[in-house]
């Protein structure tokens, strides 16, 4: 009988198994966690940043659905002015007819049939809007909190993206369009190429999401590994870790004994099936989710904080609740070496006001605006600002035109075309405004700048350089790698 070399030095107890163990243990950063390296390896940089980070953790706020950026970070008194008219009847350049439109738009269905983003007739502002902060910013009078920190946060208003559909959620996490081959999540890139902070709790945690079974995508790490995927977590303190939770009549110790058992037999397995990534995330995760037990709880334990910084998340609310809680647990849990924490405060699809724009956006700004503005403050009073980045986010922009199927008359409809999205944090210029939309607030002006370009800031902000994380067999395109925002870096 013919016995594979590896399974006979299993079998002669030379330890490989336990040799690949610690291995593992190396590339998820447990070992080195924090040692710059030159160059990255092909199982990741291990915690080996690429050059001195500025920031050592992120939180990245997703609002679903598209907030319209007209209504939030780039009022446009233009909209107003020119209400009711159509885009050719203005004095202003018809953006239809500018090349951007063709440049930078990628309908899945013909353009027979969808006819997003060139409604015509100009819709005008649903709110009002003021100057705040030193830097003189305009934003909406639904900001109210958020405006008293303005000259903290770093405005980039020249998004841009191509999915005009709500596939763009995921297009904004992993910088493909619906109909290319998906890539990994950049919550995915960061974990991979980082490493952990604390061996006790996962190094990509997700809050609130994903939004949907079909969003997954968000936080999916794909061929990197499912170790580096995104680990949902439930904010209920009673059950934070229904996967982890002994059954009835367990004691601690016997669980322990029971998942060494298991991580033994796999780490034999290992040793014959070594390039099964499966098998390399499962043996890691059972010895994660041990741990996890006693870490997480601690973690989100939101009753531990004192009754002023829950009332200043509004965790005293109803409205305010729910935001409040993330991203309160969001700050505890980068404190603690979580390395990146995707935040969804709003359910899928919220912010997608095809109709009554004005009630919805007043409503959902309510939701957001107190907690958001608590987590700079709350940053801010602990030093924390200095070592985390925080990103503010959605899918795409509303259009500047009145959406008009099925008869509407209240709300706008998708923009890909040119949006806002705001940072603050560990490294960015504070008080500041990069970028612009045109005067109706439709196309991002210059070249703008595509989802990845915002990926290869925040990996650049963790010390890492986005081109030079590759994957033997895996050639990723260059709009996948952006380009480092250079101009919003303090």
């Amino acid at each position: 009988m013919r016995i594979r070399r590896k399974a006979f030095l299993s079998d002669l107890g030379m330890g490989m198994a336990g040799m690949a163990l610690g291995a593992m243990l190396a590339d998820d950063g447990i070992v080195h966690a924090s040692e710059p390296s030159a160059e990255p390896s092909s199982e990741g940089t291990a915690g080996q940043t690429h050059f001195p980070p500025r920031a050592k953790s992120v939180i990245w706020i997703f609002l679903s659905g598209g907030y319209s950026h007209m209504e939030t970070f780039d009022p446009k008194p233009a909209l107003n002015q020119y209400s009711g008219m159509t885009f050719d009847k203005t004095p202003i350049e018809n953006p239809v007819n500018s090349p951007l439109q063709k440049k930078r738009f990628r309908s899945v269905p013909s353009e027979e049939i969808n006819v997003r983003d060139v409604y015509p007739t100009i819709f005008p502002m649903q709110v009002g809007w003021k100057q705040h902060g030193e830097i003189g910013v305009e934003i909406t009078d639904w900001w109210p909190h958020l405006a008293k920190h303005v000259d903290d946060l770093c405005f980039v208003r020249n998004m841009w993206t191509t999915d005009n559909d709500h596939a763009a959620e995921n297009q904004f996490h992993t910088g493909r369009h619906k109909l290319d081959e998906t890539q990994p999540s950049i919550g995915a890139w960061a974990s991979y190429g980082l490493g952990s902070l604390n061996d006790n709790l996962p190094e990509f945690v997700v809050l609130g999401g994903p939004t949907r079974s079909d969003t997954r995508e968000s936080i999916d790490a794909l061929y990197l590994g499912p170790q580096y995927a995104g680990i949902p977590l439930s904010l209920d303190p009673a059950n934070p870790l229904p996967f982890a939770q002994r059954h009835g009549g367990q004691t601690l110790a016997q669980q322990q004994l029971e998942y060494q058992a298991i991580g033994r037999l796999n780490e034999l397995a290992a040793v014959e099936y070594p390039e099964d990534q499966d098998l390399r995330a499962r043996i890691r995760s059972y010895e994660l989710a041990f741990r996890m037990q006693a870490a997480v709880p601690e973690a989100i334990d939101l009753a531990k904080e004192t009754e002023a910084t829950t009332k200043l998340y509004g965790l005293d609310n109803d409205a305010t609740k729910v935001a409040g809680k993330q991203l309160l647990a969001a700050r505890r849990l980068v404190e603690r070496g979580v390395r990146f924490v995707q935040v969804f405060p709003s359910s899928y699809g919220s912010w997608d006001s095809h109709q009554k724009l004005k009630e919805n956006h007043t409503r959902l700004c309510e939701n957001v605006d107190l907690p958001v503005a608590g987590l700079i403050q709350d940053l801010k009073q602990r030093g924390l600002m200095d070592d985390v980045v925080v990103v503010f986010a959605t899918e795409f922009g509303r259009t500047p035109g009145l959406e008009l199927r099925g008869g509407g008359n209240t709300g706008r409809d998708h923009h890909p075309n040119g949006f806002t999205i705001w940072m603050a944090g560990a490294g960015l210029k504070r008080g500041h405004i990069h970028g612009a939309t045109d005067e109706l607030g439709y196309h991002a002006l210059g070249e703008g700048h595509y989802v990845t370009d915002l990926h290869a800031t925040v990996l650049h902000l963790l010390g890492l350089d986005n081109r030079r994380l590759e994957i033997p067999g895996r050639k990723r395109l260059d709009i996948d790698h952006g380009r480092v925002i250079d101009e919003i870096l303090a």
